[in-house]
């Protein structure tokens, strides 16, 4: 694998925004150091790297870190570029703009729409919150044949707007286990439903695809620790 220099990835294992850095890395062929992070007990390395946030993932290259997920990912395409090297974005400039676009269209709705399923606190909230989150969903189909490398028209490139997507999917799956909803569903998002089943197999998604009891335990931690905010607020 191609790599430079001293490369390291502070990460969660079942951090989405980490899973999306790691799938790009892979794309891309990079080779680094991954250091796993406590999420709860957060290390001095990760304080001193992203004091702003203090959040995961944030790459240091050559001691310099680079924080949030989106810089990250941008910043892996710009510095391994070149011949034989798949580009995350595309070329046209428009193509690129959408692709940016729908990019940030998941991380400012979807990714806060399925967060409230798991944090629902009733059966009857949690559909609720299921209901919003396939209409944020809906308009998203278009995005598919307008800027999915990977689409399932049969493209066989992971881009930009596949991996800010394909990192959100091995939560929806935990949602399913958690709880019995179905956040794909093919009666109402048949593009999505068949590009995300395409998604699952690919090698990069394989590779960072976090155990389910990880899952599980961290959203039992989160539904805890939810729940104490909300009873020391009332």
């Amino acid at each position: 694998m191609a790599g430079q220099g001293d490369l390291q990835l502070l990460g969660g294992s079942v951090s989405p925004f980490t899973l999306r850095v790691r799938m790009a890395l892979h794309v891309k062929g990079v080779s680094y150091e991954y250091l796993e992070q406590d999420l709860v007990n957060k290390s001095d390395l990760l304080l001193a790297s992203n004091p702003v946030h203090k959040k995961v993932p944030v790459l240091i290259h050559g001691g310099k870190p680079i924080c949030e997920s989106v810089a990250i990912v941008q910043y892996v395409d710009e510095v391994w570029a070149g011949a034989g090297t798949p580009s995350l974005l595309p070329a046209g400039p428009h193509d690129r703009a959408v692709a940016r676009f729908w990019a940030a269209y998941v991380d400012d709705k979807l990714f806060p729409a399925w967060l409230a399923i798991l944090r629902a606190a009733t059966e009857e909230e949690r559909a609720q919150k299921l209901a919003a989150t396939l209409a944020v969903l809906a308009p998203m189909e278009e995005a598919f044949s307008a800027c999915s490398a990977f689409s399932s028209s049969g493209g066989n490139s992971i881009g930009y707007f596949d991996l800010a997507l394909g990192c959100q999917l091995f939560w929806f799956d935990a949602l399913r286990e958690m709880f019995g909803v179905r956040v794909i569903d093919e009666g109402k998002t048949p593009r999505f439903a068949a590009w995300a089943e395409r998604f699952l197999e690919t090698e990069a998604a394989k590779t960072v695809k976090p155990p389910m009891s990880s899952m599980l335990e961290f959203a039992g931690l989160l539904r805890a620790r939810w729940a104490a905010a909300d009873a020391a607020a009332a």
